[in-house]
């Protein structure tokens, strides 16, 4: 009889099990320790700024009495449009872990290009916005060219683009410096509201259709992880978060129908914010991103080409703003040499940041654009409409810019020490 024994099963480690799996099979009370453990490790996601955002709005109605109304919350959500969409752009860079300055002169290039050549030349308006954004695709390029392919810095790259197409928007514009949108025109409309102003079908249309397309998703993610032998949200937590969804989507439809209907401007960014997170957290091209924001050696070693996603990420960034100056230029009613400077560039790196998106790379999501500008926008209305001073406008935004830069350093530092980091 041979000596040699199978090792019991007993004796064999058992593997370890999924956290995730554990925090779901404890129910409400492992819900509840995970959300103390991620508290606890600096994990806030979105958070600060959605009791921020809550702040704001008890503070300014109790001093005006009337922040919360339709008209002003509908016109909270169609100022933040071209800000919000230059925002967006700047995300894709600081996930990166870089910079770009030049976005505020490549939104203003870019809607001096579209007048002049729809207005002056007599071009298709249509036409015209196509060569432009092309024109604002091929500057991101070649920042992105110098910045990975030379190795000057994106710094000094950016910083010379933003002179350089603010020379391009004055010589553009000419002497007069000013061209006024055409009546009626593509330009002139995306100021307006979705398929008519006072039509309040399609806001609750909106509402209805995200709620079921973020169901069915979560849905069917649950039944592939479930299948691949993964762990996967129960339907309950499914129900409850899709619950809190059609909430605040059937809340804010009944807000917006309570003005005028649903705006073009809002429709365009949370399509644009909604599109864009979709392609960094389920593309590989946006897995490169975080990739090559979270380290760049080790990015190379993954066989991943870090200068073609390095210029890819400055030219969507450049027609992001360019997009975004269309919208300002809708606003104001024309387009002229100052679209695109004073605060545009800090208001939308600022909005990145307050919302949640890393300066330190490899860390943020495009929905960060769209709270940070909520919460900045929210801010300017609110001052406005208790005739604060534009100082004091500035100041208060930096000071809550530099909360939430040093929210994302204590945040970093408490990951690390919990070993997530």
């Amino acid at each position: 009889m041979s000596t040699s024994q199978t090792t019991p099963a007993a004796d064999t480690p058992a593997p370890a099990a999924d956290p995730r799996l554990l925090v779901r099979q404890g129910g409400v009370a492992g819900y509840a320790e995970e959300f103390r453990r991620k508290i606890r490790s600096g994990e806030l996601g979105a958070l600060p700024v959605v009791l921020g955002l809550i702040l704001i709005a008890i503070i300014f109605q109790s001093v005006t009495g009337h922040f919360l109304q339709a008209d002003n919350l509908t016109n909270i959500t169609k100022w933040i449009a071209g800000y919000g969409l230059i925002s967006v752009g700047v995300v894709f860079v600081l996930l990166l872990g870089e910079i770009d300055l030049s976005l505020g002169s490549v939104a203003g290039a870019c809607a001096a290009v579209t007048s002049v050549l729809a207005v002056r030349q007599g071009l298709n308006e249509w036409l015209a916005i196509l060569l432009a954004l092309l024109t604002a695709g091929a500057m991101g390029a070649l920042h992105g060219f110098f910045f990975a392919r030379i190795g000057v810095p994106a710094f000094v790259v950016t910083l010379a683009g933003m002179l350089a197409w603010s020379g391009l928007q004055d010589y553009v514009l000419g002497k007069l410096g000013t061209v006024n949108n055409i009546n009626d025109g593509v330009v002139a409309h995306l100021d307006n509201y979705f398929l008519g102003d006072g039509d309040i079908l399609f806001a609750w249309l909106l509402a209805v259709l995200s709620v079921a397309g973020y169901c069915a998703a979560q849905v069917l993610t649950a039944r592939r992880r479930t299948a691949a032998g993964l762990p996967a949200r129960p339907l309950g937590e499914i129900a409850l978060r899709t619950g809190a969804l059609a909430v605040v989507a059937l809340v804010s439809a009944w807000t917006l129908n309570q003005d005028s209907g649903l705006p073009l401007p809002l429709v365009v960014l949370v399509g644009v914010v909604a599109l864009t997170d979709f392609v960094l957290r389920r593309t590989s091209y946006g897995r490169q991103i975080f990739a090559v924001g979270g380290g760049i050696e080790a990015a190379r070693r993954a066989g991943i080409n870090v200068a073609r996603v390095r210029i890819s990420v400055f030219m969507i960034s450049a027609m992001l703003a360019g997009l975004g100056g269309l919208f300002i230029a809708s606003q104001q009613g024309s387009s002229d040499k100052l679209l695109g400077s004073g605060n545009v560039l800090m208001s939308a790196i600022a909005a990145a940041v307050i919302g949640g998106t890393s300066l330190f790379g490899g860390r943020g999501s495009t929905w960060s654009a769209l709270l940070g500008m909520l919460v900045i926008q929210s801010i300017t209305t609110g001052l406005d409409m208790v005739h604060a001073a534009q100082a004091i406008q500035y100041m208060i935004t930096g000071a809550v810019l530099l909360a939430a830069v040093v929210l994302d350093s204590v945040s970093r530092r408490t990951q690390k020490s919990a070993g997530r980091g």
